[in-house]
């Protein structure tokens, strides 16, 4: 096992991986208690070399690994990579580029969706991984050789699965589609978290735009607090907390401590006159610099008929090509070509046009029907 713990080592590491076509990548971190996540290990395996990079470390730096990633001649293969390339952009601000998600590249394989690491190994190379060091505290050191075995497998198996996928996608002329894909997995904008859009990620319970705003406001506040305290952001307030205040605005913190939501005591502390104060900040915003939410109205009887119809074509579409349903179309977009035929979504476009767009909408203008052949659901013309 070969262990990485000096910045030297790391630099002769990476300069070997650099002459390579491709790396496999993965990370181990935790964040369970923390805001920021805490990097514990990377493993790294090229067609020649693999090891297991230690940041915890005195003294290592990183900036080879950091280099390496942003090499453009070198594919960085990841297994479900978003959060593994967040972190590296958190830690460098460096996006990995060019990238191949195995995750990913099995759904247009025809993998099924969201396919686990375990899985697509058995699939792929019938090799079944020991995964009994799942739930390791990577932070704790030393780690055991069956530690390190563990954390190796994740790129010395990922180099097996990346050769059998990316044969399979240039034999069926399908590499483009992963490369689409791609996009936004290697766009800086996926990964940089502003507080003022960290409203996003909240369900909107709230009853009208003043809560709304205030809504907006809280989530920012809350944002900056846990980036600053290092805390998940539900130790600074957690979300039913938010939704309740953005309903109720309080305008002093003895109506703050009358919410159920906040515990006892809460309205006597520093933290809620804070709060007091973003509460009053989201009413005075003005109406005309909220985002417009679009409220997702219930589908009339036919729409919803045309929903059902759509779903039961996508399935059979994914099937006959050989791709999961949920990279051609998700239900929103089904929802929306439902109701439009000028619906702006991925499946009206490019390939999934070509698999799935084209015949949806003749499906809609009654030009398609669907029938049962031999148990498989087809689309044939229909009889006029």
């Amino acid at each position: 096992m070969r262990m990485i713990t000096t910045t030297s080592e790391l630099s002769a590491l990476c300069e070997v991986l650099a002459k390579s076509e491709y790396v496999a990548v993965d990370t181990e971190f935790l964040r369970e208690q923390t805001f920021w996540p805490l990097l514990c290990l990377i493993q790294l395996a090229g067609p020649e070399a693999e090891a297991v990079v230690d940041p915890l470390s005195p003294g290592l730096d990183l900036t080879p690994f950091y280099q390496l990633m942003a090499d453009t001649s070198v594919v960085k293969v990841f297994h479900a990579a978003r959060q593994d390339i967040e972190i590296i952009f958190l830690k460098s601000e460096i996006v990995p580029a060019p990238v191949f998600d195995t995750q990913v590249a099995a759904m247009v394989c025809g993998y099924g969706d969201s396919i686990s690491y375990v899985n697509l190994v058995k699939k792929t190379t019938s090799v079944d991984l020991d995964k009994s060091s799942r739930f390791t505290d990577w932070s704790r050191r030393p780690l055991s050789e069956k530690q390190l075995d563990y954390a190796l497998a994740d790129v010395t198996h990922l180099r097996d699965v990346y050769q059998r996928l990316k044969q399979t996608l240039e034999k069926t002329g399908r590499t483009p589609w992963l490369q689409e894909e791609m996009h936004v997995l290697t766009s800086p904008a996926t990964y940089d978290a502003k507080p003022e859009n960290a409203w996003q990620r909240l369900k909107l319970r709230v009853k009208g735009r003043k809560s709304l705003a205030v809504l907006i406001e809280l989530a920012a506040w809350r944002e900056r607090l846990a980036q600053t305290l290092d805390v998940p952001r539900g130790r600074v307030l957690r979300d039913d907390a938010l939704y309740d205040i953005a309903n109720q605005m309080p305008a002093s913190a003895d109506s703050l401590g009358q919410l159920r939501t906040l515990s006892d005591g809460f309205a006597r502390s520093q933290r809620a006159k804070e709060i007091v104060d973003v509460v009053k900040a989201g009413l005075a915003r003005d109406p005309k610099t909220l985002p417009k939410i679009e409220r997702n109205e219930a589908l009339s009887a036919e729409a919803s008929a045309t929903l059902e119809l759509l779903k039961v074509l996508l399935k059979a579409a994914a099937a006959e090509h050989g791709v999961a349903p949920r990279i051609i179309a998700d239900t929103d977009d089904l929802e929306q070509l439902a109701t439009s035929d000028e619906a702006d979504i991925l499946a009206l476009q490019g390939w999934r046009r070509t698999l799935f767009g084209d015949a949806a909408l003749k499906l809609k203008r009654g030009e398609l029907a669907l029938t049962l052949v031999d148990g498989e659901v087809r689309a044939v013309p229909a009889a006029r």
